[in-house]
């Protein structure tokens, strides 16, 4: 199942989120340029548990070089796919949880999940000589808040079969719980990091999320983290909608879309799933429209046992989004 988008926008702008999502690709980025020398980088970076648990090797590293890896690995990545899926993910739930949290305790939320979610994996594979890097043990603390913050969200899920993507709209806590129940499976038949993959590290990040993201509101937002909130008020609503159709009379169907006052001044283009007919199609918001407009999709409704088809009539719906 890959995630395409949630149901829920955030109302502030994710300035945290992509910040991250920017480091990531250009440590990325760096990390191609080393050549030979990337082993030695990744070993040197990322956590290495035998580094920690054999002192004869312990020895040979200071204080700060066995601290740093545990901020430094996550944002180091084994391949593209790799980035891409850590990234993909944090870019679909991350903006929710930041929005709730604030900026700058989002921030910590963050590091503060990966660094559990390493703790975890050090504590499940003491002995390992392979280095772990990668962001997901972060993101899976993200996701975790997530799971708790938002359990009326849903997320639309694209299921590839053959090369017919199927889109689906799940509810989160059953994509989230489905996909922590396929974390314990692997881990709990293999070793902890099967296929370089480290299960455990992804467990505990979910939890430390899970358990911990309700503490965080108890932290001041700094004054910085107030007026980053207040001036990245989002402007619009999200480019792909899907739409939740109720049946007319007739083979017409109905739905609503969603947009801001600014789009409906300016106008607006919008990517908008279709649940019964399997495709997604591009609906243009016209300048100027007004709260209650409709706007009529031909052929998009009901199919008659003779062919006929009825249209989808969208409902306009002007919305702020900081309301």
């Amino acid at each position: 199942m890959i995630p395409l988008r949630d149901t829920i926008q955030s109302k502030t702008y994710p300035i945290i989120r992509n910040i991250i999502i920017g480091i990531n690709v250009l440590v990325f980025l760096w990390q191609l340029a080393q050549g030979p020398y990337l082993k030695r980088i990744l070993f040197l970076y990322g956590v290495v548990p035998i580094r920690y648990s054999d002192p004869g090797i312990s020895g040979d590293f200071t204080i700060l070089t066995q601290v740093v890896p545990f901020f430094s690995y996550m944002f180091l990545h084994g391949g593209f796919l790799h980035l891409l899926g850590n990234m993909w993910f944090l870019y679909i739930f991350g903006d929710n949880v930041e929005d709730r949290l604030g900026p700058s305790r989002f921030l910590a939320f963050y590091i503060l999940s990966g660094i559990a979610a390493v703790s975890i994996h050090l504590a499940t594979n003491w002995h390992s000589p392979l280095p772990t890097i990668g962001a997901s043990g972060a993101i899976a603390g993200v996701m975790g808040a997530y799971f708790l913050l938002f359990p009326r969200s849903r997320v639309l899920t694209m299921v590839p079969i053959f090369f017919f993507p199927l889109l689906f709209e799940l509810p989160a806590v059953f994509f989230l719980g489905y996909w922590v129940l396929i974390q314990f499976f692997y881990a709990s038949v293999s070793h902890g990091q099967a296929g370089g993959v480290a299960w455990w590290a992804h467990i505990g990040g979910f939890i430390f999320g899970l358990v911990t993201v309700k503490l965080f509101f108890a932290l001041p937002r700094i004054g910085i983290s107030q007026k980053l909130a207040h001036s990245l008020q989002r402007r619009s609503t999200p480019r792909l909608q899907n739409i939740r159709p109720f049946k007319g009379e007739d083979l017409d169907i109905h739905g609503t879309i969603v947009i801001t006052p600014r789009e409906a001044l300016l106008g607006a283009r919008k990517f908008v799933s279709i649940p019964h007919r399997r495709r997604t199609v591009v609906v243009t918001i016209p300048p100027d429209i007004g709260d209650g407009t409709r706007l009529r999709l031909r052929g998009m409704g009901r199919s008659s046992p003779h062919g006929e088809r009825g249209d989808l009539y969208l409902t306009v719906k002007i919305t702020r989004m900081d309301s």
